[in-house]
This record gives structure tokens, C-alpha cells and sequence, in this order.
């Protein structure tokens, strides 16, 4: 697959970086030198300088032959720009960065696959979804959501108070009646590979363990793994950036939000957009005003700064106040893989994120989702079957799918279901797969 980057920023880069992991076909066009170097000499793609709206330079990126033309630059006119030309000019897929929210909010009616874009991505915006529903399923450390909830991922770390510790999958699966989950992926701790449970997959103290969930499954798990449902309703946020204001926005309906900006002039800004929010204008590395705001009685902290160590280090000090939920913002990707041990409840990043939105279109068959399980070698994807596709009118247990993949759920007209070895799976159904690296593309050639 040919794939034309533009802007080798941060979220370029990184995704700049997955793919060329993937073996595909790659280049990388930015109009500062600088960015390119380090890409040159350590990724295995083809860079170039130059202005990804100008014509001749996405010519001689070869545009006609593009598979995906992904624009991510900083500027969001820029990227919309180059992914009309790069349509017009023979691009098969394009995909923009922008970061005003409206855009994605108003995109079927203000029509941009007419204009030539396919896809709008915003970064920040998945950052505050993610948040959002991070805030939903507060006792989960990891979340996604499948078709608006039809299905959920769930993620959490076993403690030895939790009723399945020592036990089997298939002796835990006998602990209800009717069970709502499925576990899908495994680490155990201090071990950094991944494990695709069986039947016969004993769970163990500190497995961190990831589970596709139905309706109530999330509750059935809260019972068999000894945790408490956290009732949030006091929250606080600090850093009133592009995600802060937006997850204020989008929070304050339904929580009571302080806002924590060090900006004088944007936090009167802040004051004026987020009428629900009370704004504090200060610097929240100041332990004593975290304390005259009365931290210790938050629910939740969210740091969302540009700086992680910032985010990180307030996070542990509202954790030391008591805090239930906290979570951090961080974009050096050393401290994300160290979220385990790190000590906040959650680390979220914004390069990681919209890369999961983007991935999807590389992949074969039809994925209408994707994400890659944090720290984790594992990706779960929504495939849609198609009368075509070799695991249509076939039941689970007849399908000889590989070890290291396991089918997580199935959609079918809006409702999910844990599906075992006696369903079916038909045209049309939507299934939620998690596999290893090295079984994706078997896994892919049953959805072609």
C-alpha cells in the first residue's frame, strides 16, 4: 500500500513510524528540514521537503499511485487544502487533521467527500472522548467503545481479592448464569507479552486482563473482580488547551467541573466560553491552591497540560489527596509504556489515539474500527462480513481461526453479543476480533 504522509510533526511522525513497522510503502513530506532528518535516518521510508499544498511536490510524491494521502500538519487550512488536491489528483483516500470540532460535528451536512476529504480526524477531540468514557467506566483503566456501546472493551488489573484469581477461564465463565464478557487479552505481570486466553487460561494476581463486554457486562465484572463502581461527580481539569476546554465543554452537562488554567488572559477567556465551568486562573504545580480549591474532595482529576511530567506529577499528588480517578495527558511515549507502575489511574495519548483512527484504512477487509490495546501487542478490530467473506454462514467453532486471535463479540442490527462456539455468523454482522501482530493477515482474509 502507498502511503503519502504530510507533516512530520508528532502525530506524523509516530504514525509515520507504525506504519513503516507495517511494511508499507511510505513517504513523509514536510516543509521543515529538521523534521525529516531524524525520520530519514531511522525509519525506513522516503522523505521529502517541500509545501504538501503545492501540486508539483504532490506530483512528485507520486499522488496518481496513492493508496491513502494522510495530512496532519499543524495547520488546519493546510491539511484540509492538500487532501482536496491530492483527491483531485488521483489520491484513492484522503484523511485530515483539524481542530476545530465543528468540522466533525457538522460533517455530513456540510458534505466534505464532495470536497475530496474522506476522513476528519482531530486529535484532540479523541482525546476528550476518550476521557469522557474513561469517566463512564471509572473503574476500568482501558476503554472503547464498538457501535455507540454495543460492545465495549474493558481493561483492569486483577487484584487478589477478585473471585476469579486461580481459576480457569472456563471455570469463571461458570460463576453466573448468563455472562455478558469475554476476556480477550492477558499480560501477567512483569511480563510484557501478550497472551490470547483459552478455555483453559488460569487468571493470576496482577494480569492485567482486557475484556469485550455486552450490556451489563461491565457490572458482572465489577462483581467477579472484587471492584467498586466509583460514582463520580466532582471533577477537576487542569490545562484549559484544546483538550481541556473540550472536555470542560463536553463534561460540565453532566459533572460539576473546576478548570484549572495558568494563562491569565485565556483563563477570563475560558471563563466567558465554558459558562457551567468555574474557571481558576493558577498554576496547578502549586500544591497549596490545589488545596484551597479543595482537592481532596474531587472524584476525578484530569491533567491534560502540554507538559506530561506536569501531568503526571499533579496526577500522583491528587492521587497521595485521596482522588479516585486520575488521568494524564502524555505525549512522550517512554512514560506511556510505563503506565503500569507509573501510579495514575490512566495515561492517555493524543499521537496514539489518532493513529488508531487512522489505521483502520490500512487494513484489508471491511474495518469500520481499530484500535491497538495499550502496552500490549494486540490490536481489536470491527470487521463487517459481506456475503463473500470465508467466515459468513459459518459457526464459531466450525471457523479454524489461529490461536493468537480470538473473536471478542459480534454486532448484529444494533445489539452486541458474546458469541460462543454455536453462533453463527452472518452477512451483514459486524465482529470485534483481537489478534497478535502475526495473525492479522489470516485474520484479515476471512473478511475479504
Amino acid at each position: 500500500m502507498k502511503i503519502i504522509i504530510a507533516g512530520a510533526g508528532e502525530v506524523g511522525f509516530h504514525l509515520a513510524k507504525l506504519l513503516s513497522y507495517e511494511s508499507q510503502e511510505i513517504t513523509l513530506i514536510d516543509l521543515d528540514k529538521a523534521n525529516l532528518v531524524y525520520a530519514d535516518t531511522h525509519l525506513d521510508i522516503k522523505v521529502m521537503k517541500g509545501d504538501a499544498t503545492s501540486i508539483s511536490i504532490l506530483k512528485e510524491a507520486r499522488i496518481l499511485n496513492s493508496d491513502l494521502f494522510i495530512s496532519v500538519t499543524s495547520s488546519e487550512t493546510s491539511n484540509i487544502t492538500a487532501c482536496v488536491l491530492a483527491k483531485q489528483l488521483g489520491a484513492k483516500r484522503t484523511i485530515a487533521r483539524i481542530s476545530n470540532p465543528e468540522f466533525i460535528n457538522h460533517k455530513d451536512e456540510v458534505g466534505f467527500t464532495k470536497f475530496g476529504i474522506d476522513e476528519l480526524i482531530s486529535p484532540e477531540s479523541l482525546a476528550a472522548a476518550e476521557i469522557e468514557l474513561l469517566l463512564s467506566q471509572s473503574v476500568f483503566n482501558d476503554t472503547y467503545e464498538f457501535e455507540k456501546g454495543a460492545l465495549t472493551m474493558l481493561g483492569l488489573s486483577l487484584s487478589k481479592d477478585a473471585e476469579i484469581i486461580n481459576k480457569s477461564v472456563k471455570v469463571a465463565a461458570q460463576l453466573l448464569s448468563d455472562i455478558h464478557f469475554i476476556p480477550i487479552a492477558i499480560q501477567r505481570f512483569g511480563s510484557h507479552s501478550t497472551i490470547i486466553p483459552r478455555g483453559d487460561t488460569v487468571f493470576r494476581v496482577g494480569d492485567r486482563v482486557v475484556f469485550i463486554t455486552s450490556e451489563g457486562g461491565d457490572e458482572e465484572l465489577c462483581r467477579l473482580t472484587g471492584k467498586k463502581k466509583i460514582e463520580i461527580k466532582d471533577i477537576m481539569i487542569l490545562g484549559g488547551g484544546k483538550i481541556g476546554s473540550k472536555t470542560a465543554c463536553d463534561l460540565s452537562k453532566n459533572f460539576n467541573i473546576k478548570l484549572v488554567e495558568k494563562l491569565k488572559d485565556h483563563a477570563f477567556d475560558l471563563a466567558e466560553q465554558l459558562p457551567d465551568t468555574l474557571v481558576i486562573h493558577g498554576d496547578g504545580r502549586n500544591v497549596e491552591l490545589l488545596e484551597e480549591e479543595n482537592i481532596k474532595d474531587m472524584d476525578a482529576f484530569i491533567s491534560v497540560t502540554g507538559n506530561s511530567e506536569t501531568n503526571i506529577m499533579s496526577c500522583l499528588v491528587a492521587k497521595s489527596k485521596g482522588i479516585k480517578k486520575t488521568i494524564a495527558l502524555v505525549e512522550n511515549m517512554d512514560y506511556y509504556e510505563l503506565s503500569h507502575s507509573i501510579g495514575v489511574d490512566t495515561l492517555i495519548n493524543k499521537k496514539l489515539l489518532a493513529a488508531n483512527s487512522i489505521f483502520r484504512y490500512i487494513r484489508r477487509g471491511e474495518v469500520v474500527a481499530m484500535t491497538k490495546l495499550s502496552n500490549m501487542e494486540a490490536e481489536l478490530l470491527e470487521f463487517v462480513v459481506k456475503p463473500t467473506s470465508k467466515i459468513c454462514d459459518k459457526y464459531i467453532k466450525k471457523i479454524d481461526f489461529p490461536l493468537s486471535a480470538i473473536i471478542g463479540g459480534v454486532i448484529r442490527n444494533e445489539e452486541g453479543f458474546i458469541a460462543l462456539g454455536d453462533f453463527k455468523i452472518i452477512s451483514g454482522d459486524c465482529v470485534v476480533v483481537c489478534c497478535l501482530p502475526q495473525s492479522i493477515k489470516k485474520v484479515e482474509s476471512y473478511f475479504y
